[in-house]
């Protein structure tokens, strides 16, 4: 059964086409990378199945709901969320107050019963909660954005560029984190610039040319499509 489907999408900024006739179906359970190369319209697709664009045509359905024109925060009711590359968590507060602030559809009891259980799953944060967030690393931030967007219990989480500029280490760190996240039920989208390991780890992948799906499919098929792979993702 698909979480999400997409069908016949146009949409983009304003007046400014991105998008065109973009039809996508992810199932329940499941990984779906999102590839293709730069300005290929990857992040906008996120933004516009969260409502931050311009959908001119088509319908977005989460679970049989037609979600198309919703506002963001409806659709975190739902049981969405979404994680931009930036601005993803607030650095001048402290963890704690990210974990609140994330809650904001909670009550307070709520709150503490939700924040005790996401941070079993992020115990480096359970050190010092009074920390303010722009003395993290990065790999922490992204960690941090991760345990806030649990705070609503989504059953999909999106995800744009989650590795970007973190050191290899680190991004490996993230994608196990975004593994254990989808066995934990949780559907994912994922949009990344480390393509080979985004296919590695996703179950079905969606490649963007133009704005326009080029290819759609196995993961694993695409990983080994050589002249895709050479085209557009920078595969040998």
């Amino acid at each position: 059964m698909e979480i999400l489907s997409i069908i016949d999408l146009n949409a983009g900024y304003y007046k400014i086409p991105v998008l065109s006739d973009v039809n996508l179906t992810v199932p329940e359970g499941s990984i779906c990378a999102i590839v293709g190369p730069n300005g290929s319209g990857k992040s906008t697709l996120l933004k516009t199945i969260f409502g931050l664009t311009t959908v001119y045509s088509g319908r977005i359905k989460f679970n049989g709901k037609d979600i198309t024109h919703l506002k963001p925060y409806e659709k975190v009711k739902l049981g969405m969320s979404y994680l931009p590359q930036t601005g993803n968590v607030f650095p001048n507060l402290t963890i704690r107050e990210n974990m609140i602030m994330a809650g904001y559809l909670l009550s307070k009891k709520e709150i503490r019963e939700r924040m005790d259980e996401v941070l079993k799953m992020f115990p480096i944060f359970n050190i010092s909660l009074e920390k303010r967030v722009l003395t993290l690393s990065g790999g922490e931030r992204q960690m941090l954005a991760m345990a806030m967007s649990l705070m609503n219990r989504p059953l999909l989480m999106m995800f744009d560029e989650p590795t970007a500029n973190l050191s290899p280490k680190l991004a490996y760190q993230v994608f196990e984190k975004i593994k254990e996240l989808n066995k934990s039920g949780i559907t994912i989208i994922l949009v990344e610039q480390n393509v080979k390991r985004a296919l590695e780890i996703s179950d079905i992948a969606y490649l963007l040319v133009s704005g326009r799906v080029r290819f759609q499919g196995n993961s694993k098929e695409l990983l080994e499509h050589p002249e895709l792979g050479r085209l557009y993702l920078g595969i040998s």
